[in-house]
């Protein structure tokens, strides 16, 4: 599925992690590769309200969660910098799509990060 959504295509996400290279890419790309499969699904399922855009953010999150290994088996971590910057992504992702009144916390509440 192919993301159409312009602010979503123009957007660096974990653009801080890239500059940073405590992050190893590879890693970032597969989470970046996560934000952007989100984005086709809420496009494609075009989510009515909060709680089904929950569903979809969480179950994203639970794809950040099975990352967690391959971050900490090339020597990183989902810490401090990393959780805002993730968090700030899905909270970015949520107000592109017209859901203003997400709760971040709740977009991710599913982190095990």
């Amino acid at each position: 599925m192919a993301v159409g959504d312009q602010q979503v295509t123009g957007r660096e996400f974990l653009k801080v992690l890239y500059r940073d290279d405590y992050y190893p890419d590879a890693v970032l790309d597969r989470g970046k590769d996560v934000l952007l499969r989100l984005c086709a699904r809420i496009e494609a399922e075009r989510p009515v309200g909060l709680a089904a855009l929950y569903v979809l953010t969480q179950a994203a999150t639970g794809e950040f969660n099975d990352l967690q290994e391959a971050f900490e088996e090339a020597g990183s971590d989902i810490e401090t910098v990393a959780r805002e910057a993730i968090a700030e992504d899905f909270w970015f992702v949520a107000q592109a799509y017209g859901f203003a009144d997400a709760d971040v916390e709740e977009l991710i509440a599913t982190r095990e990060w």
